[in-house]
């Protein structure tokens, strides 16, 4: 069985695959993955079994470019006589599936991992919902990453609720929560130069973000939160792990504030020992407007780090309430109240730490999670 995953940019594939093609591998799938040019594309596709195909995909709306790499993937596509085509991202969906069904394949297989509209406005908002419901139209399956995703996509017409699926509870990929983010496997080393790099004391609280640094992500009323509790808890850090993008741009005063203030620390974009940063975490937040699901949560969880998250989107259904983590609302109020909650009942805090990471060992396993989509594939 030939398999081609259709994605944007680099960035989201360690996030949505991982080891999942080595396990495909075993059972017959040979995997494949377009995606725009980038240096890191080959080195990881040699270590993680998959052939990679570098064909332009912008993330923003560019017609001319777009006919171009719609036509690049009906290439792709034909002389590769995939078996199925799987699209991920409103962009990456929308693409290859016009190509999968201009070729032909008969399984075309579009993850939704989020709805980009939900927080936009007008003719934007019509425009990407018209998006979601073409991709949707000419797929054959839809998974979604998050019970919410298909609750929203009902209320929105964006597909039948018959052609849509959930990988067990949710998740594209799942978590490892045994060997990668299991606290008990964390290499002290790398952790202590961590610690001394960015002035970490053991003794510090953290609150803990990582992903896009943008104001979809919360991050506005996270850095206001902060400022006021940091003024009453010396011990108080906030760890912020991830790039500052453009696009969705945080105001000018946010970034000066996280540039300039002395117990913020601002690491920009990692791309390894992601688990060292988490195991340095006392709390994750993820204050989000929009989102799929939230691997962050995913992570930290499995790490034992209680979240704090938003209860309107896709990220409600990676915690369970008052047992691995709490729901807030999307202003600096809500949220410093439930952080000021976890800082001064530490009990509670590990008390939720514990009971997520028990989450994450028996629902988003990643085989349990990867069995699910070969189920799909072989349907």
């Amino acid at each position: 069985m030939k398999v081609l995953n259709v994605v944007t940019v680099y960035f989201v594939v360690p996030f949505f695959f991982t080891d999942q093609f080595a396990y495909f591998k075993k059972r017959g799938v040979e995997s494949h993955v377009s995606c725009s040019p980038d240096k890191r594309l080959a080195p990881w596709a040699h270590d993680h079994n998959f052939t990679p195909h570098e064909i332009l995909l912008k993330r923003n709306i560019s017609p001319i470019q777009d006919v171009k790499t719609a036509r690049e993937l009906i290439r792709l596509m034909r002389k590769g006589q995939f078996d199925i085509v799987c699209g991920h991202t409103p962009k990456g969906g929308l693409l290859s599936m016009i190509a999968a069904r201009w070729v032909g394949v008969k399984r075309r297989i579009y993850f939704r991992h989020g709805l980009v509209y939900e927080t936009c406005k007008g003719l934007k908002r019509q425009l990407l919902m018209a998006t979601e419901r073409i991709a949707s139209w000419l797929a054959t399956d839809v998974v979604c990453v998050s019970p919410y995703l298909v609750e929203r996509s009902v209320k929105d017409h964006l597909t039948k609720k018959a052609k849509m699926h959930v990988l067990n509870m949710g998740s594209c990929n799942g978590i490892d929560a045994i060997g990668k983010f299991n606290p008990e496997h964390i290499d002290q080393i790398i952790v202590t130069q961590l610690r001394e790099k960015y002035g970490l004391q053991i003794s510090d609280r953290v609150v803990g973000y990582t992903g896009r640094l943008v104001k979809d992500k919360g991050l506005v009323e996270l850095v206001e939160a902060f400022e006021t509790l940091s003024k009453q808890y010396d011990d108080l850090k906030l760890l912020l792990v991830g790039p500052l993008e453009e696009r969705d741009g945080l105001p000018d005063y946010i970034v000066d504030v996280i540039e300039k203030h002395p117990k913020i620390v601002y690491t920009g974009l990692v791309d390894d020992n992601i688990e060292c940063y988490y195991y340095m975490m006392n709390y994750l937040v993820l204050c989000t407007h929009r989102e799929g699901l939230g691997t962050s949560i995913l992570e930290a969880s499995s790490m034992g780090v209680p979240v704090l998250t938003t209860s309107h989107t896709g990220s409600r259904d990676a915690i369970v309430e008052n047992v691995t983590g709490v729901y807030v609302e999307t202003n600096a109020n809500s949220l410093g109240t439930a952080l000021k909650q976890y800082i001064d009942d530490p009990m509670l805090a590990k008390q939720h730490g514990k009971a997520g990471r028990e989450h994450m060992l028996q629902n988003f396993q990643q085989e349990i999670v990867w069995n699910e989509i070969l189920k799909l594939y072989n349907a």
